[in-house]
């Protein structure tokens, strides 16, 4: 059931009348029963995945509350033991077992299995360590009830694909729920419109072009047409995972729940340490605060710096996909972000002059495309391929046309009114024909170049 689909509109509206009209003391079991028939609708036999994760960190989260020494690490090592081997098994098992088969030199998919990806497991598997690791931390007290658990698991706005709420944000809302404001259910509601925008209006029409072009990167030569398919799916990637974690923001906002913010205008920034402040901003922080510190962060001299920089990319390139070609992303990012710290120190994220701006923003686009050649291509081959192209084919024609590149001109005047002047911010208190009009452009938008294929999915989705 995809977030831009008449069928989940009418799920939404259900879920939001009998939230609404509901005693107080259901609206949690509510909410938890509709986050599992939203998740059962995709592939209802996972849920019995889903459910024996939640008991495993629910009850561990218990023990660790109530023990002390080496029990309570050792809890928490089962505990993380048990999450990383599920998610080990369904999304890495294969991966694995052909570099040892290709290592061993037996026949290739010898030991392969048909194993399907649960839907969403990278980011409720993260969630719940998170939270795990917040109680043996004493940074969180451990959930007792455990609808309120369950609930923090499964939530159906991001169940999916985020963001990464931590439990103290979570729990904090849910214990101390309040109806939203007036100007809360407004921005919220903008925000699902602008995400459903996002998707059909920009994703979508980009994703037809890069799309076509990585099905078939060596039917489609020339250094233009590279660059042409590679910026596409930059475009892609952007306005279509920003847009389904605008949804998702949306969406708990008019239930009264109040997610992070995931997406800062990422393509402005000036360095790649600048991008990954505001480029998946959930997963950023917990690769930060439950792996690189955990690695030592930058407290044991440069190199440690450096190691523990690559280690926290390289694996959060493989969180996002198993194939070397998400390790080599991975890597690609960390080496930037080990430069950048070795050449500029703390002002690597600073916007410096405004007279280099620019220039600064157009270099880390630039690199930022070329590491989503290796994302998004099928497989290294291709990536290599791809990448040659790039910088020594053939001049190739433009998949582009004309009006796809002013459109993202309207979308960067856009992004930098945004960033000065914060005028979405402020359209839910500002007079109402702002709001009416920043309203009717987006249904605008979506009814004269929405793409209605739902055979598009959500690019995260398969993470």
């Amino acid at each position: 059931m995809l977030f831009n689909t008449a069928q989940f509109f009418l799920f939404l509206a259900v879920v939001l009348v009998l939230f609404y009209t509901f005693p107080h003391r259901w609206r949690r079991v509510l909410l938890l029963a509709a986050s599992y028939w939203f998740y059962m609708s995709w592939n209802a036999k996972f849920l019995l995945l889903l459910l024996t994760l939640t008991a495993i960190d629910y009850t561990a989260g218990l023990w660790i509350a109530r023990s002390e020494g080496r029990r309570r690490k050792l809890l928490l090592i089962l505990s993380l033991a048990s999450n990383l081997g599920f998610l080990g098994v369904f999304k890495y098992y294969n991966f694995l077992a052909d570099n040892l088969v290709a290592l061993l030199g037996m026949a290739p998919h010898s030991l392969f299995l048909d194993i399907v990806l649960p839907l969403g497991i990278s980011f409720h598997t993260f969630q719940s360590m998170s939270y795990v690791v917040d109680v043996y931390r004493r940074e969180q007290a451990a959930i007792t009830n455990p609808i309120d658990y369950a609930l923090f698991i499964a939530f159906f706005p991001q169940l999916v694909a985020g963001p990464i709420v931590r439990a103290r944000e979570f729990f904090g809302d849910l214990f101390n729920w309040k109806p939203p404001s007036g100007e809360e259910v407004l921005r919220g509601s903008l925000l699902i419109l602008l995400g459903l925008t996002k998707k059909m209006a920009l994703a979508d029409q980009f994703a037809l072009i890069s799309d076509a072009y990585f099905k078939n990167v060596a039917g489609n030569p020339g250094m233009l047409t590279a660059w042409s398919g590679v910026f596409s799916f930059a475009m892609q990637i952007y306005f279509d995972f920003s847009g389904y974690t605008d949804m998702a923001i949306g969406m708990a906002q008019v239930l009264g729940f109040h997610f992070p913010v995931n997406f800062r205008r990422p393509y402005l920034s000036v360095s790649i340490t600048d991008f990954w402040r505001r480029w998946h901003i959930s997963l950023s922080r917990w690769l930060r605060d439950y792996l690189y510190i955990s690695l030592g962060g930058n407290r044991h001299g440069v190199y440690i710096t450096y190691r523990n920089l690559m280690l926290t990319m390289l694996l959060g390139g493989l969180w996002h996909g198993a194939s070397w070609n998400f390790v080599i992303w991975g890597g690609f990012h960390g080496g930037l972000l080990c430069l950048e710290r070795a050449l500029l120190g703390s002002r690597a994220a600073s916007r410096g002059s405004a007279w280099l701006y620019p220039l600064r923003a157009m270099i880390t686009f630039i690199l930022v495309s070329i590491g989503w050649v290796f994302f998004r291509a099928a497989t290294l081959g291709d990536s290599i391929h791809v990448i040659g192209q790039m910088f020594s084919g053939s001049p190739g024609t433009l998949l582009c046309q004309s009006w796809h590149l002013w459109l993202v001109g309207i979308t960067l005047v856009v992004a930098l009114c945004e960033e000065n002047l914060e005028w979405f911010e402020r359209l839910p208190t500002a007079p109402a024909w702002a709001y009416v009009s920043a309203v009717v452009v987006m249904l605008l938008c979506l009814e004269m170049i929405g793409v209605t294929d739902v055979s598009i999915p959500f690019v995260y989705f398969q993470f």
